[in-house]
């Protein structure tokens, strides 16, 4: 659009130094008021040309991003519709699954009604926290039964024994 609209502004240009040089040159000579009134009216008519133009390309953008927010909106409700009917373990699940916080701890996921139990062993205190706060914030989940056990770090490390 915007190499239209520069071809256009020198072709605007361009007519109006011409109509200018044939003004010009009939203001010098009584004979050729007609070519001034003449090359007037060209201009006029590239003017509106132009004008239309301008409002056409303006129709066609506007025309696009009416059918862009079609296609948004589209996409959004079938993506709505997907998870609405994904059961709740598997929403739940996915939350978990894609959140790298939770990404190395064993979980297991029950849902009865909007009811989830979560349990399993997290690294600490706040991916237990942060788990059970993405598991209240997922559709359709009404009530959290927390089950999580937290790994100590400070528990002692068993060692292999080693052979001799």
């Amino acid at each position: 659009m915007r190499l239209s609209i520069r071809v256009t502004t020198m072709t605007l240009l361009g007519t109006g130094l011409v109509f200018w040089s044939v003004v010009g040159r009939a203001q010098q000579d009584p004979q050729q008021e007609g070519v001034g009134a003449k090359a007037g009216e060209k201009l006029d008519e590239v003017g509106r040309a132009i004008k239309k133009g301008i409002l056409n390309a303006e129709e066609t953008v506007r025309d696009g991003l009416n059918k862009t927010g079609e296609t948004v909106r589209e996409g959004f409700a079938k993506t709505r519709e997907s998870v609405q009917g994904m059961g709740l373990v598997p929403r739940v699940y996915g939350r978990l699954h894609w959140d790298k916080a939770l990404h190395s701890s064993t979980l297991f996921v029950k849902a009865e009604g909007g009811s989830v139990t979560v349990r399993g062993m997290v690294p600490d205190d706040a991916t237990r926290t942060k788990a059970i706060a993405l598991i209240k914030d997922t559709v359709g989940v009404t009530h959290v039964i927390d089950q999580l056990s937290v790994v100590s770090s400070s528990a002692p490390k068993l060692r292999p024994a080693s052979s001799r």
